[in-house]
This record gives C-alpha cells, sequence and structure tokens, in this order.
C-alpha cells in the first residue's frame, strides 16, 4: 500500500519561517514525560522539547507584536511558554492571558504550571472558567476558556489588564474562540492607536492552516517548534467499512491477541451510547478469551462521566492486563494519556449544525477531517512509536476535507451577536471573523434576538435595548437570560435560577446503561407532569435537603460533583440579578409557579415567556415527537439530558443499529487489516507521521 499523499497540517513548512530543530543527540532532552514522578520538577521541565529553543524562542517573541507558534504535540509549548514570558519578564506590566477552548484544560493546566511555579494555585498563577474564577490581584499567568476572556472584553474592549494574550489551541476553532480572534486583533489596534502598552498576542496549537492565521493577523511570522512525536505506522483497511462498530471490536481483539499486553490501545468513537455498549461487548468477550489471551481492562472516557471514573484513564493497568479507552474526540487534544501504543480511529465524529430555516441545531454523526485525523494518530506516538488503525480506506481518507468546518459556520449565533452588540460593535454583519459564517444564519440570529425583544432597529442599523443590555450580563444563551429577567413577574425566580443553573452545567445525571431499571426506579420519583425542567429541579431540591449526601447521589445516579457546580451557579446568577438590580428571591413565593409553557407553547418547544407575545413558534409534528422521545429516554435512564433544554434532535447514528450484533460477530474475529500486528509482513504500512 502506498505511503500518504498527505503530511500532517503542522509539518507543512511554511517557507521564510523559523524552524526550531531539536539536537536529538542531546542526552536526557527527548525522555518521555511519563518518566519517574519522584524526578525533580526542574528536570522535568529540562525534558521537554521546547527546553532546547528557549533562548532563540524568547528572542523571537520578544520582536513580534504577532506570532504563530506551531508547536508538535508534546512539545511542551502550553505549559512552558507562559512561564518563559513571565521569567524573561515579557509583559510583565500586566497578565499573561491563556485562553484553552475546554474548561477541564484551563483547570488542569493551571494547576500543572502552579505545581512547576511552586506557587500556591490562585496566587502568580490562577484560573478562570465560567463560574469559577481561581484567580487574586497576585495573579500573574492567568488560564482561562476563550469565553471567558470574551466576557471580559464586554467590559474592557481594549484588555488593559492584558499585556499578552495566548491563544492556545487555534485550530479548534470554536464559536468564542473566532470571535475572540476579531475582538483581540481589534484591541491590539486600538491600543496602538491610543498610545497605549502593547497588546502581544502569540497564536498557537500543534496543526493549523497556518497561511489563513498568518494572513488573518497581519502576516504573522510562523514560527515551527519540533516536538518528541516517534514515528507513527499508517494502516488503512482493504475495504469500505459500513459497520465501523463493528470493525472496531475486530481490530481490538487482533490486537489484544498479537500485541504484547503493557501496549494499550485508544479507540476513537463518537459518543456515550457507542461507548458503552462497545464496552459491554468487550468485557462480555473478555471473559471468553483462548489461554494466552492476557486480561483486558476496558475504559470508557467522555465529558459526561463523573470525574473520578474520568481519571482512571491516566491510572496504569495492573501487570499482564492491556488498558483499552474507548473516547470521544476529548482525547484527541485535552487529555494525553501514557502508554498508547495503539489508535484506532474510526473515522467519525459528532458535532453540531444549525439549520436557521428551521432554527433547530441538529447534532449529527460525520467524517472527521484530515486535520482531526492526524490529531488522533498523533496519539499513538506520544512516548515511544505506535500505530495507528484507520477504519476506513485510503481513498476515503484522500477525500476527507483539510480542516474542520469552524464552529462560527454552522451553530447558532445568537449569543454570538449579543456579545458583539454588547462590546460595542457597530456592524455586526460585517465583524472581522476569519470565517465568515452565512448571511442567512446571522440574519436568524439577530431575528431571534428582536424576538426576544433584545434589539431593536433603526434607519437600518440594530441597537440593544436595556432588555438585550441585562441579557448581555449573564454568561447564558439569550432565551436563559431573558427567561430570568422575567422570572420575578410569575412568582418563579428562585425555581428559573435552579433551573438554568442545572441546565448551564454538564448533566448531573448518570445513566449507566447495564443498571437501566435500577435508573428507571431511581429517577421516577421524581418525574413531573409539568415536564422535564420540573424533573430536575425536583432532583435538585432533593439534592439540597440531604445536603448532598454522596450515598444518596450513588443510589439516585445523580453526578454530586456537577450538582455542587449546580449550587455555584446559581449562587453566582444570584449575584449578577443584584448587580442589575433584579428582584432578589427572598420576596418570591415558595411555592412553584409554573411559567406559562403547556398546551400549544410546550408542543411548539419554546418557552414563550421569552418572548414578546405568547405565540408558538411553528414546529413539524414529527419535531415535536423526537423531542419527547428524546427527553423521556434521557430522563428515564437511556441516554443523558441535554445540556441546553431541550434535547437536540438526533440523526441515527450509522453503525448504531448493529450494537445488537457485536457480540455475535465477536464468535470469529476475522483480520480486518492488510497484515498482522504490529506491523508483520503482510501488514503494509502508511507513512510514518
Amino acid at each position: 500500500m502506498p505511503h500518504d499523499p498527505d503530511t500532517p497540517p503542522a509539518k507543512k513548512f511554511k517557507p521564510g519561517s523559523v524552524f526550531f530543530r531539536l539536537d536529538r543527540n542531546k542526552p536526557g532532552m527527548l525522555l518521555p514525560r511519563k518518566g519517574n514522578p519522584s524526578t525533580p520538577i526542574e528536570v522535568q521541565r529540562k525534558q521537554l522539547p521546547i527546553y532546547q529553543a528557549k533562548p532563540q524562542l524568547l528572542n523571537q517573541l520578544r520582536q513580534l507584536h504577532n506570532a504563530i507558534l506551531i508547536g508538535e504535540t508534546g512539545s511542551g509549548k502550553t505549559t512552558q511558554i507562559p512561564q518563559y514570558l513571565y521569567e524573561a519578564g515579557i509583559g510583565r506590566q500586566g497578565i499573561v492571558a491563556i485562553t484553552q477552548p475546554r474548561r477541564v484544560a484551563a483547570i488542569s493546566l493551571a494547576g500543572r504550571v502552579a505545581e512547576e511555579k511552586r506557587t500556591q494555585l490562585g496566587k502568580l498563577v490562577g484560573y478562570t472558567v465560567r463560574f469559577e474564577d481561581v484567580t487574586s490581584s497576585e495573579t500573574k499567568l492567568k488560564f482561562m476558556t476563550d469565553g471567558m476572556l470574551l466576557r471580559e472584553a464586554i467590559g474592557d474592549p481594549l484588555l488593559q489588564r492584558y499585556t499578552v494574550v495566548v491563544l492556545d489551541e487555534a485550530h479548534e476553532r470554536t464559536v468564542h474562540t473566532d470571535v475572540l480572534f476579531g475582538v483581540v486583533k481589534t484591541a491590539q489596534r486600538r491600543r496602538k492607536e491610543l498610545n497605549k502598552i502593547p497588546l502581544k498576542v502569540i497564536v498557537m496549537s500543534a496543526t493549523m492552516d497556518v497561511d489563513l492565521f498568518s494572513e488573518y493577523f497581519n502576516k504573522s511570522p510562523v514560527l515551527y517548534l519540533e516536538g518528541r512525536q516517534h514515528p507513527i505506522q499508517i494502516y488503512y483497511t482493504k475495504h469500505p467499512q459500513s459497520d465501523y462498530l463493528q470493525a472496531a471490536l475486530v481490530s481490538i481483539f487482533q490486537i489484544h491477541q498479537e500485541a504484547p499486553p503493557s501496549h494499550d490501545i485508544l479507540v476513537f468513537m463518537t459518543g456515550q451510547e457507542e461507548i458503552e455498549a462497545l464496552a459491554r461487548t468487550c468485557r462480555d468477550i473478555g471473559k471468553h478469551l483462548p489461554d494466552g489471551c492476557g486480561p483486558m481492562l476496558v475504559i470508557p472516557l467522555y465529558a459526561s462521566l463523573p470525574p473520578a471514573q474520568q481519571l482512571r484513564v491516566f491510572q496504569s493497568a495492573p501487570k499482564g492486563c492491556r488498558k483499552v479507552i474507548l473516547s470521544t474526540n476529548i482525547a484527541e487534544t485535552s487529555v494525553t494519556i501514557s502508554g498508547i501504543k495503539f489508535v484506532i480511529d474510526t473515522g467519525m465524529v459528532k458535532a453540531k449544525r444549525f439549520n436557521p430555516d428551521s432554527g433547530l441545531e441538529v447534532l449529527a454523526v460525520q467524517r472527521v477531517s484530515k486535520a482531526q485525523a492526524w490529531q488522533r494518530a498523533g496519539r499513538a506516538g506520544r512516548e515511544d512509536s505506535g500505530s495507528c488503525y484507520r477504519l476506513y480506506t485510503e481513498q476515503q481518507f484522500d477525500n476527507l476535507i483539510p480542516m474542520t468546518v469552524p464552529e462560527i459556520q454552522r451553530c447558532n449565533l445568537a449569543g454570538v451577536m449579543l456579545q458583539l452588540m454588547a462590546l460595542g460593535i457597530p456592524d455586526v454583519m460585517n465583524f472581522d471573523f476569519m470565517s465568515k459564517p452565512s448571511p442567512e444564519a446571522v440574519r436568524s440570529a439577530l431575528e431571534h434576538l428582536e424576538l426576544l425583544g433584545a434589539l431593536e432597529k433603526k434607519e437600518g442599523q440594530v441597537f440593544l435595548t436595556a432588555l438585550g443590555k441585562k441579557m448581555a450580563s449573564f454568561p447564558l444563551e439569550p432565551r436563559y437570560a431573558k427567561t430570568i429577567l422575567l422570572s420575578p413577574d410569575f412568582s418563579c425566580a428562585e425555581e428559573i435560577l435552579s433551573i438554568v443553573s442545572l441546565l448551564s452545567v454538564d448533566t448531573v445525571l448518570f445513566n449507566p446503561p447495564a443498571r437501566r431499571e435500577e435508573v428507571l426506579a431511581a429517577r421516577k420519583k421524581f418525574c413531573s407532569s409539568e415536564g422535564d425542567h420540573v424533573t430536575l429541579l425536583n432532583i435538585y431540591r432533593t439534592f439540597k435537603k440531604v445536603s448532598g449526601n454522596k450515598e444518596w447521589c450513588r443510589e439516585n445516579f445523580v453526578n454530586s460533583r456537577n450538582m455542587g457546580l449546580v449550587k455555584e451557579v446559581q449562587a453566582q446568577l444570584k449575584d449578577i440579578c443584584l448587580k442589575i438590580n433584579l428582584a432578589t428571591v427572598g420576596g418570591m413565593k415558595a411555592q412553584y409557579s409554573p411559567l406559562p409553557v403547556g398546551g400549544a407553547q410546550r408542543e411548539a418547544g419554546v418557552v414563550w415567556v421569552g418572548h414578546r407575545e405568547p405565540t408558538p413558534l411553528p414546529c413539524p409534528r414529527d419535531v415535536r415527537q423526537r423531542r419527547r422521545a428524546a427527553a423521556r429516554r434521557q430522563l428515564l435512564g437511556s441516554g443523558h439530558p441535554s445540556a441546553r433544554g431541550y434535547p437536540p434532535i438526533l440523526r441515527p447514528v450509522p453503525g448504531q443499529a448493529c450494537v445488537r450484533g457485536l457480540q455475535r460477530a465477536a464468535a470469529h474475529v476475522p483480520l480486518l487489516h492488510e497484515g498482522s500486528v504490529p506491523g508483520g509482513p503482510r501488514l503494509a504500512p502508511g507513512c510514518s507521521a
């Protein structure tokens, strides 16, 4: 089989750029970070590949106002660049902000850097994520989600507290990241015009469209940094696989029967239900393996898992036992797991898409991009040479889109437009997006905000109303903010604050499929004929009544950590209500006073209290039925609740129906790829990544 025609985007060197090459003969510099945990932190930092390039890198960053840094996975750029800047005195007049697309990454990175600087988290090093601020007046290195820096810009468009902004994992192109690009670029230009302290912007990623980013950030120089990526063999299937779940199962046991047990496997899948189904099947098959085939420890990994269970992926398997991790795309960039020797890439991912005509967001399973495929393959080469099994043909890989479509071009823009208007941007239709959303999506968002009463049009221009300005004060979707603002009129502010808080964190319910009957029995006592939101409210009230008892949480399949976050979110939302002089909950009626969401309005799938008139928006009958069915499944245990109110409409997942047949397929596990594992004569490799 021929080599891949394409190389990873991070390896496409831009002529004229600076390349920091590592001396691979220098002793001790490329040791895997996994080493002895008792190794002093100073030694661990020096073992990172970026350490060799430190003097030249700092020399470049001192001179540049903008820089694009391509640092291969494992180079140490995320934890070390902020420290290098601080230690060299670059940006010490203010704060160095480091943005991350995911809160878990912002929190964990802040903890690691605080440990390396030997400081208490919240002092020199801190973090800010939605509803959680662990910083102080001493904080100089601040990790934060991109959405939080965006919210700060509403009160301070010039970002005057910051002297350096590091935009990390820029390739992910979340909606907040794309808006932040434009906001930071504008702040940088305005500060220069006003002769204020310059703002330095560093954009970092392991892989990105360097031409696009460089052009957008005023033709910024691109700096390349080698990582410690080891050679990776890429294998393709001989024929297209119509059933990627069965293909994954076959590949897992093909590897398990032939590779040493110390070599762990990471499988990329699309979501919780697929992962749990495949995990059950693997465990069942594992009980009946032939003699000489060692045991297998199957560990799921997805966002809604309780934290304690997520941490299991970082623990070593018992001696002689192989660890098999079944993960969503959370393991592509945000999580680094040691011991991974094999990656199985199904080539599929779940992604949100917004239809401006229907006003609905659809969660659909689709093909990954080439950039995502390379990110996944790279997980196998962090500590040693590895292998990536792509469950699709080489021709299918060639036909993948080069980069993931930015979220700004496939999501509901109502919240984005509200934030831009709160920032004082006069012409939101022509905002400087790196990748412009469709005019239809922008118009749909503005119409939605007008319907909510958040904006008004005058002489062809749009302006925030007084209500819209208050809505922008909340770090929430516009409809949730409007619901909170109107809740005192219906004497249910306390209840609405609780419900919105419940919908603003990761799911508070834990639904292990293997215990569905137990989940069903536990959940039924909380169910309410008033609707799903009131069911969640009943669970939350009981949680508070038992003071968050962990045994109660286990018995009722409730995520105690996320419930604790709900209390924190509710407290912060109350603080915002006080700041904007919204009537506090002290004077509200104690009983539940339901919002008028019954009848036709509820059938329409909208909470009309958020609109000017109680007129239901049209919603097709089949859509209503699917919403109700999805809600029943999720609340009663065969799924997990949507974190966005009405559950998103899920299209059928290709291959999902085959889960029932996986165990039958396991009776005979044929070779899926052209050879044996690892790299036998019958297995023709692709290219080394």
